[in-house]
């Protein structure tokens, strides 16, 4: 988190500190978190001798990580709810649904799964319309003010122009404090100034939102990038030594040169001859040829990297799908046990997202009340995170079928996976009301 102190003034000195902390302590470590998400690993760097073979193969570990992360965590739209305020709320989800905040989500899930942190902007479009867009977290950060509220003071969004030649290129930065933009523009990110007069962006608040993963901003992938390392380079050195078994040298003993070619302009060097006739005469009945070859023990290679394999899944707490253990045959229950850290790590995740979503709801329903819409309790919406699980239907009905007569039907019916909206239901042959003949 980067902070100021509370009441201190939003000038161009306090911008470009805050610029200076970020480049140096945050957008490094989101270039290299991009690098292992991207399959360019450390072992895409490594150097060996000249000759040696120099397989380097990089396991898309953090991609795996990051998709199951957050798509068991937002795999499905999340709700919002409110018996008592229908109709501001329908205009709320009716704005998010018009600005495609389900897809937005998921990206800014991706993100805090990755980066440890997610980044949105609130904008309105030419027709004073609420949008949403993720922001790259090298490039795009919120400062707080340093009381137990952490309030955001300003957003900074930073972009890279390209000029017409070596040492043209700029930096452009937009400053979102609690009630307009202003622009900056530099050589590098350090020589930043404001060049343009501030613009009132109506939010009632900086519409630049973090959502952060944990309260520590970590990803999930940073606590086994060592082991991700280690898993390259096994496997790596595994397909080395494959390539230097095939490579071989051939060992001559008791041979001290070998005669010319027989047939008439063979001009070959000894090491094609054998190649291509893939015969040799010997000498004498002391000489040999051998193979000089390094053992390769597969066995115990393939424990290490399966021991490897399994604690990168064990530690970032995401589990392995392909895993003879995950079959079609498990019950719910047992489904639930071995995702169980995965579900502690979700509802870590669940807590912060949902601090970042109540912000967007209280910039978005300002906008929409100014706009003549009806005015939104942000306070109350209720936030439900549905999981994205494979579901046993049959398991599901013998439940419910069990409960029924127990439990109200309606009440039943939230409990079934593919109804999103049990009122939905009313007015079919299976409602209770309409057997009765009302």
């Amino acid at each position: 988190m980067i902070t100021i102190p509370k009441g201190n003034a939003i000038n161009q000195g306090c911008i470009q500190g805050c610029i200076d902390r970020f480049m140096r302590e945050r957008s490094p470590k989101a270039d290299r978190l991009t690098a292992y998400y991207e399959g360019d690993s450390a072992v895409a760097r490594r150097v060996k001798p000249y000759g040696a073979p120099n397989n380097r193969l990089a396991h898309p570990f953090a991609r795996y990580i990051v998709t199951m992360a957050a798509g068991y965590l937002i795999g499905a739209p999340v709700a919002y709810a409110d018996d008592g305020q229908e109709e501001a709320l329908a205009a709320l989800t009716e704005a998010y649904k018009a600005a495609n905040a389900d897809a937005v989500d998921s990206e800014l899930a991706e993100q805090a799964s990755l980066y440890g942190v997610g980044v949105e902007l609130l904008y309105l479009d030419e027709s004073a319309r609420v949008r949403m867009a993720a922001l790259d977290p090298a490039s795009a950060f919120v400062v707080y003010d340093d009381s137990a509220e952490h309030k955001a003071m300003m957003g900074i969004q930073m972009r890279k122009r390209q000029g017409n030649g070596p040492g043209d290129d700029w930096y452009e930065a937009t400053v979102y404090t609690a009630a307009e933009a202003l622009e900056m523009e530099g050589r590098s990110p350090s020589e930043m100034r404001a060049v343009r007069v501030r613009m009132r962006h109506y939010f009632d608040g900086v519409p630049m939102v973090e959502y952060w993963n944990n309260a520590r901003e970590k990803g999930d992938v940073e606590p086994v990038v060592s082991l991700i390392d280690a898993y390259d380079a096994l496997q790596s050195d595994r397909v080395n030594d494959k390539q230097q078994f095939a490579e071989s040298l051939l060992v001559f003993t008791g041979v001290s040169g070998f005669a010319p070619s027989e047939e008439p302009g063979d001009t070959r060097p000894i090491g094609r001859r054998l190649r291509e006739d893939q015969a040799i005469a010997l000498p004498d009945r002391e000489a040999r040829v051998e193979w000089l070859t390094k053992r390769l023990n597969e066995a115990d290679a393939q424990v290490l990297a399966d021991s490897i394999r399994a604690d990168v899944h064990r530690l970032a707490m995401v589990p392995d799908m392909s895993d003879e253990r995950f079959g079609g045959n498990v019950s719910g229950v047992a489904m639930r046990y071995k995702l169980m850290g995965l579900e502690q790590l979700t509802r870590t995740k669940e807590r912060w997202f949902r601090e970042g979503l109540k912000t967007r709801m209280r910039l978005a329903a300002k906008v929409l009340a100014m706009e003549g819409g009806p005015e939104l309790n942000t306070e109350r919406v209720q936030i439900t995170f549905n999981r994205s699980l494979p579901v046993n239907l049959q398991e599901e009905a013998a439940a419910l079928t069990t409960l029924r007569g127990l439990v109200p039907d309606e009440l039943l019916l939230q409990q079934v996976s593919f109804i999103d909206d049990p009122r939905l239901t009313r007015g079919t042959a299976a409602h209770p009301r309409l057997r009765e003949g009302d």
